[in-house]
Protein backbone atom coordinates (compact mmCIF):
# COMPACT_ATOMS: atom_id res chain seq x y z
CA UNK A 1 0.00 0.00 0.00
CA UNK A 2 1.30 3.39 -1.19
CA UNK A 3 1.69 6.43 1.10
CA UNK A 4 0.67 10.21 1.03
CA UNK A 5 2.55 12.63 2.82
CA UNK A 6 2.86 15.78 3.70
CA UNK A 7 6.07 17.35 5.39
CA UNK A 8 8.01 20.92 5.73
CA UNK A 9 11.68 21.11 4.57
CA UNK A 10 13.53 23.99 6.74
CA UNK A 11 15.89 25.10 4.96
CA UNK A 12 16.36 29.08 3.55
CA UNK A 13 18.82 27.69 0.95
CA UNK A 14 16.01 26.04 -1.08
CA UNK A 15 15.27 27.38 -4.40
CA UNK A 16 12.75 31.07 -4.18
CA UNK A 17 12.27 30.87 -0.38
CA UNK A 18 13.96 34.37 -0.47
CA UNK A 19 11.24 35.40 -3.21
CA UNK A 20 8.55 33.93 -0.91
CA UNK A 21 9.99 35.54 2.36
CA UNK A 22 9.90 38.91 0.36
CA UNK A 23 6.12 38.83 -0.70
CA UNK A 24 4.48 36.76 2.58
CA UNK A 25 0.96 37.46 1.12
CA UNK A 26 1.63 35.20 -2.08
CA UNK A 27 1.60 31.89 -2.79
CA UNK A 28 4.04 30.39 -4.99
CA UNK A 29 3.24 27.01 -5.88
CA UNK A 30 6.74 25.32 -7.66
CA UNK A 31 7.52 22.80 -10.00
CA UNK A 32 11.19 21.60 -11.72
CA UNK A 33 11.07 20.68 -15.15
CA UNK A 34 14.47 18.20 -14.26
CA UNK A 35 14.95 17.71 -18.80
CA UNK A 36 17.48 20.94 -18.37
CA UNK A 37 20.46 19.08 -17.33
CA UNK A 38 21.80 20.11 -13.92
CA UNK A 39 19.64 23.40 -13.49
CA UNK A 40 15.95 22.47 -13.72
CA UNK A 41 13.52 25.24 -14.97
CA UNK A 42 11.34 26.11 -12.65
CA UNK A 43 7.80 26.34 -13.11
CA UNK A 44 5.84 28.62 -10.74
CA UNK A 45 2.50 29.63 -9.99
CA UNK A 46 1.77 32.69 -7.84
CA UNK A 47 -1.59 33.40 -6.45
CA UNK A 48 -2.47 36.24 -3.98
CA UNK A 49 -0.12 38.76 -5.68
CA UNK A 50 -2.39 41.02 -7.58
CA UNK A 51 -0.53 43.85 -8.51
CA UNK A 52 2.48 40.99 -9.65
CA UNK A 53 4.91 42.72 -7.19
CA UNK A 54 6.92 39.14 -7.16
CA UNK A 55 8.22 39.86 -10.34
CA UNK A 56 10.30 42.36 -8.40
CA UNK A 57 11.08 39.78 -6.16
CA UNK A 58 12.50 37.46 -8.81
CA UNK A 59 14.51 40.46 -10.07
CA UNK A 60 16.41 40.63 -7.08
CA UNK A 61 16.96 36.70 -6.42
CA UNK A 62 20.19 35.91 -6.28
CA UNK A 63 19.30 32.29 -7.24
CA UNK A 64 17.12 33.40 -10.54
CA UNK A 65 18.83 34.19 -13.40
CA UNK A 66 15.65 35.03 -16.22
CA UNK A 67 11.96 34.55 -15.77
CA UNK A 68 9.17 35.43 -18.13
CA UNK A 69 5.45 35.63 -17.29
CA UNK A 70 3.76 33.03 -19.29
CA UNK A 71 -0.20 33.38 -18.57
CA UNK A 72 -2.27 34.82 -16.29
CA UNK A 73 -6.09 34.37 -15.03
CA UNK A 74 -7.60 36.49 -13.02
CA UNK A 75 -5.03 36.94 -9.73
CA UNK A 76 -3.53 33.89 -11.03
CA UNK A 77 -0.27 34.08 -12.63
CA UNK A 78 2.39 31.36 -14.30
CA UNK A 79 6.22 32.30 -14.92
CA UNK A 80 8.84 30.23 -16.43
CA UNK A 81 12.24 30.81 -14.54
CA UNK A 82 16.27 30.09 -15.42
CA UNK A 83 17.36 29.61 -12.28
CA UNK A 84 21.27 31.34 -11.63
CA UNK A 85 22.35 28.25 -9.83
CA UNK A 86 23.02 24.37 -10.08
CA UNK A 87 21.42 22.40 -6.83
CA UNK A 88 25.19 21.86 -5.42
CA UNK A 89 26.18 25.24 -5.74
CA UNK A 90 23.36 26.52 -4.29
CA UNK A 91 22.65 23.94 -1.48
CA UNK A 92 26.44 22.90 -1.55
CA UNK A 93 26.86 25.14 2.13
CA UNK A 94 23.93 24.31 3.57
CA UNK A 95 24.01 20.22 3.31
CA UNK A 96 26.10 17.57 4.77
CA UNK A 97 24.79 15.11 1.90
CA UNK A 98 24.58 16.22 -1.72
CA UNK A 99 24.63 12.81 -3.02
CA UNK A 100 21.67 12.00 -0.69
CA UNK A 101 20.26 13.91 -2.21
CA UNK A 102 21.16 13.27 -5.34
CA UNK A 103 19.58 9.98 -4.61
CA UNK A 104 16.38 11.37 -3.62
CA UNK A 105 15.53 11.54 -7.08
CA UNK A 106 15.64 7.62 -8.09
CA UNK A 107 13.34 6.93 -4.97
CA UNK A 108 9.52 5.29 -6.02
CA UNK A 109 8.00 8.55 -5.20
CA UNK A 110 6.06 11.17 -6.86
CA UNK A 111 6.33 15.12 -5.12
CA UNK A 112 3.07 16.14 -6.62
CA UNK A 113 3.13 19.67 -4.71
CA UNK A 114 5.75 22.01 -3.53
CA UNK A 115 4.64 25.19 -1.60
CA UNK A 116 7.83 27.69 -1.15
CA UNK A 117 7.26 29.24 2.35
CA UNK A 118 9.79 31.81 3.49
CA UNK A 119 11.81 29.21 5.41
CA UNK A 120 11.70 26.27 2.86
CA UNK A 121 9.31 24.39 1.00
CA UNK A 122 6.20 22.29 2.05
CA UNK A 123 5.94 19.13 0.23
CA UNK A 124 2.67 16.65 -1.22
CA UNK A 125 4.19 13.71 -2.32
CA UNK A 126 3.25 9.93 -3.03
CA UNK A 127 5.33 6.53 -2.16
CA UNK A 128 5.39 3.51 -3.68
CA UNK A 129 5.49 2.12 0.47
CA UNK A 130 6.86 2.60 3.59
CA UNK A 131 10.62 2.24 2.45
CA UNK A 132 10.56 4.78 0.36
CA UNK A 133 8.73 7.54 2.62
CA UNK A 134 11.40 6.44 4.91
CA UNK A 135 14.51 6.99 2.68
CA UNK A 136 13.37 10.53 1.82
CA UNK A 137 12.31 11.33 5.60
CA UNK A 138 15.42 9.63 6.56
CA UNK A 139 18.01 11.51 4.21
CA UNK A 140 16.26 15.08 5.55
CA UNK A 141 15.92 14.17 9.18
CA UNK A 142 20.13 14.00 9.39
CA UNK A 143 19.86 16.85 8.28
CA UNK A 144 17.50 18.06 10.84
CA UNK A 145 15.37 20.11 8.69
CA UNK A 146 12.17 17.65 8.45
CA UNK A 147 8.66 18.18 9.82
CA UNK A 148 5.76 15.40 9.06
CA UNK A 149 2.81 17.02 8.63
CA UNK A 150 0.61 14.41 7.43
CA UNK A 151 0.74 10.73 6.77
CA UNK A 152 -1.79 8.21 4.89
CA UNK A 153 -2.65 5.66 2.60
CA UNK A 154 -2.96 6.27 -0.24
CA UNK A 155 -6.80 6.42 -1.31
CA UNK A 156 -8.07 6.96 2.65
CA UNK A 157 -11.18 9.27 2.62
CA UNK A 158 -10.56 12.35 4.66
CA UNK A 159 -11.77 11.75 8.06
CA UNK A 160 -15.67 12.33 8.70
CA UNK A 161 -15.05 14.85 11.70
CA UNK A 162 -14.99 18.46 10.90
CA UNK A 163 -14.00 19.37 14.40
CA UNK A 164 -10.35 17.95 14.70
CA UNK A 165 -7.85 19.95 14.81
CA UNK A 166 -4.74 19.71 12.66
CA UNK A 167 -2.71 18.05 15.16
CA UNK A 168 -5.19 15.87 16.34
CA UNK A 169 -5.65 14.98 12.91
CA UNK A 170 -1.77 14.23 12.20
CA UNK A 171 -1.49 12.15 15.18
CA UNK A 172 -4.52 9.83 14.02
CA UNK A 173 -3.19 9.78 10.39
CA UNK A 174 0.24 8.83 11.80
CA UNK A 175 -0.66 6.58 14.43
CA UNK A 176 -2.66 4.75 11.88
CA UNK A 177 0.09 4.75 9.04
CA UNK A 178 2.52 2.84 11.37
CA UNK A 179 0.47 0.37 12.51
CA UNK A 180 -0.81 1.56 15.83
CA UNK A 181 -4.25 0.84 15.54
CA UNK A 182 -3.47 -2.52 14.15
CA UNK A 183 -4.58 -6.10 15.74
CA UNK A 184 -1.84 -7.10 17.21
CA UNK A 185 -0.42 -3.78 17.22
CA UNK A 186 2.71 -2.76 14.54
CA UNK A 187 3.85 -0.09 15.99
CA UNK A 188 3.65 1.48 20.24
CA UNK A 189 2.45 4.44 21.42
CA UNK A 190 6.36 5.47 22.17
CA UNK A 191 7.29 4.97 18.31
CA UNK A 192 4.13 6.58 17.10
CA UNK A 193 5.11 9.92 19.93
CA UNK A 194 8.90 10.06 18.45
CA UNK A 195 7.43 10.13 14.88
CA UNK A 196 5.43 13.12 16.08
CA UNK A 197 8.34 14.63 18.20
CA UNK A 198 5.91 14.08 21.26
CA UNK A 199 5.94 12.07 24.63
CA UNK A 200 4.03 9.40 25.00
CA UNK A 201 1.67 10.97 27.60
CA UNK A 202 0.84 13.77 24.89
CA UNK A 203 0.06 11.77 22.10
CA UNK A 204 -2.20 9.79 24.03
CA UNK A 205 -3.80 12.63 25.30
CA UNK A 206 -3.85 13.80 21.55
CA UNK A 207 -5.30 10.58 20.44
CA UNK A 208 -7.93 10.38 23.16
CA UNK A 209 -9.56 13.68 22.37
CA UNK A 210 -9.40 13.19 18.48
CA UNK A 211 -11.20 9.70 19.27
CA UNK A 212 -13.84 11.57 21.09
CA UNK A 213 -14.53 14.19 18.66
CA UNK A 214 -14.94 11.81 15.85
CA UNK A 215 -17.16 9.86 18.21
CA UNK A 216 -19.31 12.75 19.19
CA UNK A 217 -19.54 13.94 15.49
CA UNK A 218 -20.33 10.70 14.32
CA UNK A 219 -22.16 7.35 15.78
CA UNK A 220 -22.96 9.41 19.05
CA UNK A 221 -25.37 11.66 17.27
CA UNK A 222 -27.38 8.54 16.42
CA UNK A 223 -27.34 6.78 20.01
CA UNK A 224 -30.31 7.11 22.27
CA UNK A 225 -29.43 8.14 26.24
CA UNK A 226 -28.78 5.05 28.22
CA UNK A 227 -31.13 4.08 30.27
CA UNK A 228 -31.01 5.28 34.29
CA UNK A 229 -28.44 2.45 35.78
CA UNK A 230 -26.79 1.98 32.47
CA UNK A 231 -24.25 5.29 31.98
CA UNK A 232 -20.81 3.38 34.46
Amino acid sequence: MGLVAEFDIACEALPLVGVAAARPTATLVLELQYNHGNRPRFLVTVTGDPDGSVESAFDSAHDVDHWTLVGRAGDTRHYQLRPALSFEEQLGAHLEDLDGLEQLATADAIVERIEVTADGWRQTGWFADRAAFDQFRAFWQQEDRFTLRRLTEDGDPEPPGEGLTDRQREALRTAYAMGYFDIPRAASLAAVAAELSLSPSALSERLRRAQTELIEETVARTWSPLPAGEST
